[in-house]
Order: structure tokens, then sequence, then C-alpha cells
């Protein structure tokens, strides 16, 4: 049987600080969208009232039946207006159910996370894409792995200033670019430091780890700095090698081919591409956690990426990654349960079993 985990309403004290039987049940109503009647709770301090629905992902939606039909059409490459005409959605609610699936999911990517087992390496590189126009307003995106799981740890968009051939058609774009946005920036620098960081909280505990990279000049410096020089092994590779098998950085490769084949906004020369930087790290939110908590890393496997981590004990199902909130962190409902316990309760429940 459901028990809320705390009172939602933030200014009273058993937001922080709930204790044992802090509510009351109160009753249950009926919902359009459920088939079963939803408790409702009265909090024994504010005296306010709540329900389960409160504590769900897909609360206040008018449509939740519609979330996982669109999450699974997102990673599937498909864009958001044929996704509206798939699922009978106008475009708009179509793109605020998309950054509302997104933030909720990057959340719960990092909630589940817990530190890399011992033996674990990283494999990290860059692609490029663009955002609104290719010619004018180039990206750089950063992809982190973890190389034998091919869990994505991280991946972000950066602007970067445009590069190579520059015919007198492209100047012309280029400046009225300028005259409109500005000189834009190259942030590449920080957002490939802000990535490595992400591989660095999960491997403090590590007394040795194994990066492979491109031979880029500026990355050795960037990962001695963040990792340590005496604990950090640091393979490179010629990016001009042929991306088969063999190569070293096939793993992270080949995540780059399946990132570009699923994800719509990363197509070359396609007219799905992102006009803001922004809403294609929310796509990116999406393809991780698809990619790490869903699909199999193989189609001869029979785990996830983070199962194989020991990040959650089974894999799950997109309905199950879009069950309970997760704005509280570690103190959010975990996904896979249904009585109430936090990713904090549940995962000591599974050490100590």
């Amino acid at each position: 049987m459901f028990q809320p985990p705390r009172c939602p309403h933030r200014a009273c004290p058993r937001h922080l600080d709930p204790g044992p039987r802090f509510f009351l049940r109160h009753g249950t109503y009926r919902a359009l969208c459920r088939a079963h009647p939803v408790p409702r709770f009265r909090c024994r301090t504010c005296r306010r009232t709540f329900s389960r629905q409160t504590f769900r992902m897909d609360y206040r939606d008018h449509r939740p039946s519609l979330n996982a039909p669109l999450f699974r059409l997102l990673t599937s490459g498909v864009g958001l207006r044929q996704s509206s005409r798939v699922l009978g959605l106008s475009r708009r609610c179509t793109e605020l159910k998309f950054h509302k699936i997104a933030r909720h999911l990057r959340r719960l990517d990092l909630n589940l996370r817990r530190p890399l087992p011992e033996g674990s390496s990283l494999q990290f590189d860059e692609l490029e894409a663009y955002e609104g126009r290719r010619n004018t307003r180039p990206l750089s995106v950063p992809i982190l792995i973890e190389k034998e799981t091919r869990y994505l740890i991280w991946a972000e968009a950066a602007p970067i200033r445009p590069h190579g051939k520059m015919s007198k058609a492209r100047k012309k774009a280029v400046l009225e670019d300028e005259r409109r946005y500005g000189p834009r920036k190259d942030l590449s620098a920080r957002s490939v430091e802000r990535t490595l960081r992400r591989g660095v909280e999960l491997t403090e505990g590590l007394a040795r780890v194994e990066l492979f990279t491109d031979k880029k000049s500026t990355y050795p410096g960037v990962a001695k700095r963040l990792f340590g020089e005496d604990r950090l092994v640091h393979h490179t590779t010629d990016s001009k090698l042929a991306r088969m098998t063999w190569n070293p950085l096939f793993p992270i490769n080949h995540t780059e081919a399946m990132t570009r084949d699923l994800m719509a906004r990363l197509r070359r020369e396609s007219w799905l591409v992102s006009k803001k930087r922004r809403y294609l790290d929310l796509c990116l939110a999406v393809w991780a956690c698809w990619r790490n908590y869903v699909r199999l890393r193989f189609n001869r496997d029979q785990q996830s990426p983070a199962q194989m981590l020991g990040f959650v004990e089974r894999r799950m199902t997109e309905e199950q990654l879009l069950s309970w909130r997760q704005d509280w962190h570690k103190e959010s409902l975990h996904p896979l349960t249904r009585g109430g316990r936090s990713i904090r309760q549940y995962e000591a429940r599974r050490q100590a079993a």
C-alpha cells in the first residue's frame, strides 16, 4: 500500500522532516484517466491535503497515457511534428510534454547513479552538430561513456565558431548571423570540462582511472587536472584511424553513430535540427536515459547498461521511468517502488538483502 514519503507542501515542517505517520488517510477520488481510485491524504501538521498523484511525474497532465508513447517516438528518430500527428496532439502540447519528460529524465538519471565499480574505464569524444543553420552556427557535442557497458554518463551541446572553408556566400552569412546574434562564442572547452567532471564524480573511489580519447591537444591537460595525474591512465588514438571494431575507440564511435541515427536532431542536413541549443540538450537527456535503462547494451544481451553497473536491479520500461517525480534528489521515490520508498531507502534495502 502506498505511503507518502513527505508532505509535498514546501512551507510545512514535514516536507523536510516527515517523521513516522505524519499523515492521515483522507479517502479517495476517481480520475478520468485512471482505472482505479486515487488515495488522498491529510498532513497532521499543516492540515493540507494531497494525493498519490501529487508524487507522480504526470501530475496535472491531461493525457498522461501518451507520455510513454511520446518517449518511444523521440528515441526512435521521430521528430516532434510527426509525433504530434501520430499521437493526435497539437504541436505545442507535444513540445510541452517533451520539455517536461526531458527534465524529469535528466534528474532521474542523476539520482539513480552510484560510484562505478573497480575496473571501469571511460571513453570520451566530441561530435559536431549545428543549431538553426549549419554554415554559421555549429555546435560541439562532447560525449562520455563507460567503455564496457556503454553507459552514457553525460552529453551536452556547446557553441563553437564557424570553421573550415569560407566561400564568399558563407562569409556573408556569418556576418549576417553576427549582426543578428552577436559574435559567436566558443564554449567547447568549458563543455568538455563539465562533461569530464561527471566522470570524476563516478570514479572518486577508484584507485586507477582509464580514459580513452583521440589525440586532441587539449584533452591531456584537462584530464590530468580533473582526475589527478597520479591515478589517470590516458590512452590516445589517432582520430583518422578507420572506425572498425579493432579501433580502440570503437565503443564511443559506435555510441555516436547510434545517437545520430536515433536522434533526429543530430542528423546531418535534416529539417529536424534543433533551432536552439537548449532543446538539443533536452533531447540528449531523453536519449541517454533510454539508452542506459531501457535498451539492451547489445541485442544479444539480457541487461541494460545501468543494470550491468548495478545502478538498478532490472531492465526498466518507459512507463517505469516516467512514474515518480525526481525533484527531491535521493529522497525522490524510486521508479521501481510501489509502496513509497525513496531512492536512498530502496538502495539501502537492496544492499542489506
